[in-house]
């Protein structure tokens, strides 16, 4: 580069010298090329900010997802001012949005956003990407999220956004929480065709 730099100044001081009359400018400076010396100072000042610019940019896997978080706290975080300044009062799932390629999205979802003990994807679902939402029978205000308030059944991952994981998690936990009484489900009515099992016109036998 020093060499580059010292014959571009001789050319300089050859061209503009006061001496020098009727010189050709074009002529002697068409083959000369300051390209390369371009590319080594935007390389110069590249390489200064390159450390600078990784250091700030987060590295997909070093979010830690090991600690473990109690239930009780997720209750609590469930009804703190950060949830609702966060999520409103919309379900957590509503404002996520899955990353795919093309135009249709898959039909399954990822198997899981965790791997190794670190979120493995820079676009987790609504549940791995909040650890505070914790997927327990214990916590209703959560799972009301993803029951359906019309059939009474849980939500697809496919209008949730829920990686497979947690889909499972949360079918285990509904599940649970019916068999305590914490969440009330219709019995669906059966209707009945007693004529296949006695005629109306002939009366009962006794037994």
């Amino acid at each position: 580069m020093s060499r580059l730099i010292s014959q571009f100044n001789a050319i300089k001081r050859v061209i503009f010298s006061p001496q020098v009359h009727n010189f050709n400018i074009s002529q002697h400076l068409r083959h000369f090329s300051v390209s390369s010396l371009r590319f080594c100072e935007e390389s110069d000042a590249t390489s200064v900010s390159v450390p600078e610019t990784r250091a700030k940019t987060k590295v997909r896997g070093t979010v830690d997802r090991t600690k473990v978080i109690p239930v009780e706290t997720s209750i609590k975080y469930l009804k703190s001012a950060a949830y609702r300044e966060t999520y409103g009062d919309q379900p957590v799932w509503v404002l996520y949005r899955r990353n795919h390629k093309g135009m249709y999205p898959p039909k399954k979802t990822r198997k899981t956003c965790i791997r190794g003990g670190f979120l493995s994807t820079g676009n987790p679902c609504p549940i791995c990407r909040d650890e505070y939402l914790v997927l327990d029978h214990n916590n209703l205000d959560l799972l009301n999220q993803f029951i359906s308030p019309y059939s009474g059944e849980v939500l697809s991952y496919s209008k949730t956004g829920l990686c497979q994981m947690r889909y499972k998690e949360l079918l285990v936990a509904v599940e649970r929480a019916i068999d305590r009484g914490f969440l009330t489900f219709d019995v669906p009515f059966r209707h009945y065709d007693y004529s296949q099992y006695y005629k109306p016109g002939n009366p009962a036998k006794s037994s």
